[in-house]
This record gives structure tokens, C-alpha cells and sequence, in this order.
């Protein structure tokens, strides 16, 4: 007997258009099994997710550049056909954010988190968060918000280079910019050239210090925040393997205990009141040994999988089960276990796993979207292959792109004060995109899937 209340249905709003997000698979999956009903409100074409069985219903996303209202108008018909109240997950960052504030009109139909309106948007604003973490007392990279193309120069000279640009709101991102949520900067030109794009991205851009990725120092803590404030379904992970290296998505994570991070995460929920699942990335400075907060995402991550314990309770069950008033089971940790993404990491998932492991895309309860995923991947990487050799001239030059080259800075305003103030510890560039890392081209890679921005 399922210990979920199966007469409830879930709804899974996911509003970017990435075919590969394995997150919201990992959670189709997750409550299916659990016998509950799992309604999909997201852009599945071309994606594994449709070949589920465990997919009760897909149903059209909003538009692309909807608005709330827009997206008010979906998720409420979509509550109509269900004709009976619903547990509603957002998987990305814009459905969190969108959720949030339309819980006065949502709440009638679907079961939400006690969650202060404005909290998610503010967390997942990269701006706010460093504001967040400097009351909290908690490491966070030193960052300058600028307010000019002068001040954004002169915070390069102050911080050093190089230096991690950010979009405060990356899922603002518009769809064919070529704007990253997360770049490194390598010259003060560059940082200008940032900022001058700061309409086009919707959203401020920040400066952090640049923290090199070593062994050892990436972290992300998964949790759910129930009704009385208790951190229950996750844990603290570590990323062995990212795609690209050093500032993508995980593509090998381990369930690693880790007693630091793990205050850490429930000290900072606890200090916002925060109710709800969330997903928060670590990196470990080499130098002060201290955890610094890059991220925090309030929707499951897409590795959440991993930290299913003994009881096979996980973030989205945890969310199911508190907001239907029922139990939930208290399972012990499997420190050792490990998730594998296998388009990105397929020797790993070949290699034995003594404590267990959890792949992102084949399982044998659900076989139709891990054979799926091959055939796809093999397709959009052809097309990406084909796109970019398109762009390339005959000498190895993308066509019409100049050589990129530093200039001499001239004299200018000093930055504007750091939003963190100084840490005595550099920073880095996020290992998740705005949709937990669905876009692993922060930087450069090959054949990255498409934005999730």
C-alpha cells in the first residue's frame, strides 16, 4: 500500500522548453510509482518524458514569454479537467517564481506550500541572495552589482581577474540572445560589453570573485522544508563529475555526508522561513576550507533522485505527503549512493556501484525513455554539430565574430560598494544554469543542449 494519498493527483509545471531535463522524468517517475496521478504541464516534444508510463497526462505549457496571467489561465484549466485539487511542483526556476506569485489565485485548485509570496523569487534572484546570505552570516562570494559599464570595468580591476558574471534573473534570459546565465570574464572590455547587454537580459548583472574548481569542492544540499519548518528528503551530495568541467551540470553525483553543508542549508531555511522544496549549490574555497553559497533554486534539483532513503521517501514525496496531511516515514541515509547522467557521464554508469545508483534516464520499471533518450541525443547532436560547422569560416574562425582581445582600461569611477562585503575567499562560477544546469554551455562546451533560460 502506497503511503501517499493516491486520491490526490500531482501536477509537474515546467515552463523553459529543454527536451533533456532528467529532474522532471526523476519526478514523473518518482510519484508514479507511488501510485499517484502525474500530470506533465510542460513542452515534452521531442523528449524522452513522453514515452513514461508513468506519465499520467500531458498537458500544453504556457507560451513562451507568458504571462502570469497567461500562466494563471493554463494551470487553472488544467485543474478543471482534473476536477479535483492537486499537489503543484514547479521544476524550474520561472514556474517557481510564477507559482509564487500567483498562489492567491492558484490555491483554490492546487496544494501549495505556507511559503511568504515574495520568498522564491528572492532566493532565486542571484542580486538578492547575496543580500540574503550576508544577513545570515553565511559565505557567499563577494559580489558587486554595477551600475554603469564603467563601474562594471573598474569591479574587474578590484576583484581580479578572472571574474564570474551572473544575470541576476536567468531565467529572464531571452531565447536566441547567446547570453549564458553564467560566463567567465577575462578582461575588463568584456565585463563592459556585459553590462551593455543589461536590457536585452532583463535582469542586473553581478560581478563575483572566481573561485577554481579543485577536488573535492563541489556541493549541493536537496531538501524539503515542511509545515513546521523541519528539513526532511534530501541531503548533502557531491558533485564528481559536471558537464562541462568545473561549471556544468552534474553528471556524477555521490550522497556524501557532510556535516557543514548540512547546517549550513538548514540554518539558512530555517533563518528565511522557508517552506518547500529547494536545491542549493556549494563550492568549497581551497584556502579557508569555508562552503560558499552559489545558488539557491526553490525546485527540486534535477539530481534529486539521489537522496531517495531506505524508506524511498525524496523531495517530491516529502512534498506530497506533508501537504496532504499524511506521515512521513523516517528512512535512514545510503551515504555511497551514487546518480549518473548517462549521456553525459556513460562509463560511469557502466562501472560497478556497490551502494547503490540511480541513473538519470534508464530504468528497468520504465525502459521506454532511457532507449528514447539515445536515438534523440544522437539526432540534436548531429544537428548542433552540423550548426556549428556552419558558423566556421575555412580558417577555423567563427564567421563575422572578431578576435576576442583585452583593452587598456582607461581611469574610472571606483566600483560600486560589495553587496557581500569582503570574505577573505573568491568565488565561482555557478555550476547550474538556470534550470539546474539543463544548459551546461555557461561557458564554452561541446554540443550543449539547447537553453533552458
Amino acid at each position: 500500500m502506497s503511503l501517499l494519498d493516491t486520491r490526490v493527483p500531482a501536477v509537474l509545471l515546467r515552463i523553459d522548453r529543454n527536451p533533456f531535463h532528467h529532474g522532471t522524468l526523476g519526478a514523473v517517475r518518482s510519484l508514479g510509482r507511488a501510485g499517484v496521478d502525474v500530470h506533465v504541464v510542460a513542452d515534452v516534444t521531442g523528449s524522452p518524458l513522453r514515452r513514461s508510463r508513468f506519465a499520467h497526462r500531458l498537458h500544453p505549457p504556457p507560451p513562451p514569454g507568458a504571462s502570469p496571467a497567461d500562466i494563471a489561465a493554463v494551470l487553472l484549466g488544467v485543474a478543471a479537467r482534473i476536477e479535483r485539487p492537486a499537489v503543484l511542483i514547479a521544476m524550474d526556476d520561472a514556474g517557481a517564481v510564477a507559482v509564487s506569485r500567483l498562489r492567491a489565485e492558484l490555491a483554490p485548485a492546487y496544494l501549495l506550500p505556507q511559503q511568504p509570496g515574495t520568498l522564491p523569487e528572492r532566493v532565486a534572484d542571484k542580486a538578492e541572495l547575496a543580500g540574503l546570505c550576508a544577513a545570515a552570516d553565511l559565505p557567499h562570494p563577494d559580489t558587486v552589482v554595477p551600475e554603469s559599464a564603467a563601474q562594471a570595468a573598474s569591479a574587474v580591476r578590484r576583484l581580479g581577474l578572472p571574474v564570474v558574471a551572473k544575470w541576476s534573473r536567468p531565467w529572464l534570459l531571452p531565447a536566441g540572445s547567446g547570453l549564458r546565465s553564467t560566463v567567465v570574464v577575462r578582461s575588463p572590455q568584456e565585463a563592459r560589453d556585459l553590462y551593455a547587454r543589461s536590457e536585452e537580459a532583463g535582469s542586473r548583472l553581478l560581478l563575483q570573485e572566481f573561485l577554481p574548481p579543485g577536488p573535492d569542492g563541489d556541493w549541493f544540499f536537496h531538501g524539503y522544508a515542511d509545515r513546521s519548518g523541519r528539513v526532511r528528503g534530501g541531503g548533502p551530495g557531491r558533485k564528481l563529475c559536471s558537464w562541462p568541467r568545473g561549471a556544468g551540470l552534474t553528471a556524477v553525483g555521490e550522497w556524501t555526508a557532510n556535516p557543514q553543508v548540512q547546517a549550513q542549508s538548514e540554518r539558512l531555511a530555517a533563518a528565511l522561513g522557508y517552506r518547500g522544496i529547494f536545491d542549493l549549490d556549494f563550492r568549497r574555497c581551497g584556502a579557508s576550507g569555508r562552503y560558499h553559497l552559489l545558488d539557491f533554486n526553490p525546485r527540486p534539483g534535477a539530481q534529486f533522485r539521489l537522496f531517495a532513503d531506505t524508506a524511498g521517501l525524496d523531495v517530491v514525496r516529502a512534498q506530497h505527503l506533508d501537504l496532504t496531511h499524511r506521515p512521513l516515514p523516517e528512512g535512514e541515509p545510503r551515504p555511497g549512493r551514487s546518480f549518473v547522467v548517462e549521456n553525459y557521464a556513460l562509463p560511469a554508469a557502466l562501472r560497478p556501484a556497490p551502494h547503490g545508483r540511480e541513473l538519470a534516464w534508464y530504468a528497468g520499471d520504465d525502459t521506454a525513455p532511457g532507449l528514447a533518450m539515445w536515438g534523440l541525443w544522437t539526432a540534436h547532436v548531429a544537428r548542433r554539430l552540423l550548426g556549428r560547422l556552419r558558423r566556421f569560416g575555412p580558417v577555423g574562425s567563427p564567421v563575422g565574430t572578431p578576435a576576442a582581445s583585452a583593452r587598456a582600461v582607461r581611469r574610472t569611477a571606483p566600483p560600486p560598494p560589495s553587496v557581500t562585503g569582503p570574505s577573505g575567499a573568491p568565488g565561482a562560477p555557478d555550476p547550474t544554469d538556470p534550470s539546474d544546469g539543463q544548459d551546461p554551455a555557461l561557458t564554452h562546451g561541446p554540443v550543449p543542449p539547447p537553453p533552458s533560460g
